[in-house]
């Protein structure tokens, strides 16, 4: 009987495992094993590391000086196609790494075998994921630069709009508007640090560390480091490779941000409510009903604040992949990049929408005015004007001016509002107590300490902050 060599010839196998299997994966194995589908996303920084490691081969002497030429040819032309036309998505490649490996085959031949010589998948997608957060890290602080740039502009032009303050939702004294917002760029400074000290954090290069032990090749992982960018390579071979502390604090800084957008963006639902009224949409930042003609939704802003449940949701899932993984790689890292990926993507969307709507909502100062102007709000000046003037112990003071307080609600009043024979009836102590800042504007202008709603310390504060920012513009 004829050999029939295609009968007698093995199922086909990875080919980056080699020799030691005889069979192809299993179906299912092959479909959870494949991460191409999301992990192409990685493609522009595994060409990046893989050119970096060429030129380091290369000026090693551990691969001919031809063929490292050929390969970074090769794998700068699959850049350029790749632009052009995306990555191609084979899921028998497993992932960006096999992809660019046997595409760079196709274009190349044999030499490209020559690439992952003294290095590892483990440290190479390390290299490119740790490469990618670098870039996600460096596009959300611009995004945040321009969130912050849009509240202190804002917050400029709104210096002297009366706002009520808020403490259990209950108005609790007059602020500015420009004071409240810049409650909110201040944390958003904060998240720009943060995420700045954890871009400082991740700025060690993995490649060269190989599997998990190092290589016996003469590599010089210094100049790898440095024609990528990083501050030098990693200190720990089995450190680098099973390493996600850098995904772990990207996710926490994406939370953290998400958080506080959340927050602006529940005052937005809330003050576009026809209860408050303190803000109207524009309609580019506005929905409407599918039934009810009349209505206009904060659509966005309620999804910025949807997003931030999603990204928390992110890095608890990441922190439980981790958790108790023993050194150095095991394949659970492969779902490291997904929640990554995701919370990139909404915290991007987010930002973008915030900054958006901060620029073009319309303030109702009148309403804004009015509600400050309800709840007795500055009763607190009455027991400071008390202490000042009168020398009582604050906590008396704080005593007659709720007395005062619950004389004007019992005749329907505002404190302001109350004649002088009025608040001495209430009791002696009280006269000459219409001097003291009870009106709106008095109130917020005598807040003059560092930090305070003063109109004045407002102005120089949000000057402050744009300065903040110029460093970094």
């Amino acid at each position: 009987m004829a050999h029939d060599p295609e009968a007698a010839a093995p199922p086909p196998v990875n080919r980056a495992w080699g020799g030691r299997f005889a069979q192809g994966p299993a179906e299912a194995l092959q479909a959870i094993n494949a991460s191409i589908g999301f992990d192409h996303r990685l493609w522009r920084h595994d060409l990046a590391g893989s050119i970096a490691h060429a030129r380091m081969l290369e000026a090693t002497g551990i691969i001919p000086a031809d063929d490292a030429r050929a390969i970074v040819a090769g794998l700068e032309a699959l850049a350029r196609d790749w632009d052009a036309e995306g990555v191609p998505i084979e899921p028998d490649l497993e992932d960006i790494h096999m992809t660019v490996e046997a595409k760079l085959a196709q274009r190349i031949g044999p030499a490209a075998g020559r690439l992952h010589t003294a290095r590892s998948r483990n440290d190479q997608v390390a290299t490119s994921f740790r490469l990618w957060v670098r870039d996600a890290i460096d596009a959300h602080l611009a995004r945040l630069e321009a969130f912050v740039r849009a509240l202190a502009t804002r917050a400029e032009a709104e210096a002297d709009t009366i706002l009520p303050g808020f403490t259990h939702l209950q108005v609790a004294q007059p602020v500015t508007l420009g004071h409240h917002l810049l409650a909110h760029a201040e944390a958003a400074l904060r998240d720009i640090d943060r995420f700045r000290e954890a871009r400082r954090r991740l700025n060690r290069c993995p490649l060269g560390s190989a599997a998990l032990a190092g290589t016996g090749f003469p590599i010089d992982r210094d100049m790898t480091a440095a024609l990528l960018g990083f501050d030098g390579p990693t200190a720990n071979s089995i450190d680098a490779v099973s390493d996600r502390d850098f995904a772990l604090d990207y996710l926490f800084c994406a939370a953290q941000t998400a958080l506080h957008l959340s927050r602006l963006a529940e005052e937005i639902v809330v003050w576009a409510s026809q209860p408050f009224g303190f803000v109207v949409l524009p309609d580019a930042w506005s929905t409407g009903s599918s039934i009810m003609p009349q209505k206009r939704n904060p659509d966005a802003a309620e999804l910025v604040r949807g997003h931030a449940g999603r990204i928390l949701g992110l890095l608890a899932g990441l922190m439980a992949t981790l958790k108790a993984l023993p050194l150095a790689y095991a394949k659970d890292l492969q779902d490291d990049k997904e929640p990554v990926f995701t919370a990139h993507d909404l915290l991007d969307l987010s930002l973008a929408a915030m900054t958006g709507m901060l620029a073009e909502v319309t303030f109702d100062r009148a309403a804004m005015r009015r509600a400050a102007g309800r709840g007795h709000a500055t009763a607190t000046d009455l027991a400071d004007w008390l202490v000042r003037t009168k020398g009582l112990p604050f906590r008396e003071a704080h005593q007659l001016a709720g007395r005062a307080v619950r004389w004007a609600e019992a005749h329907g009043r505002e404190l302001a509002e109350l004649a002088p024979a009025e608040l001495v009836a209430i009791d002696p102590r009280l006269e000459g107590a219409e001097a003291a800042p009870l009106s709106l504007e008095a109130s917020v202008a005598s807040r003059t300490s560092f930090g305070g709603t003063a109109p004045q310390r407002v102005r120089a504060a949000a000057r402050a902050v744009l300065a903040r920012l110029e460093p970094a513009a």
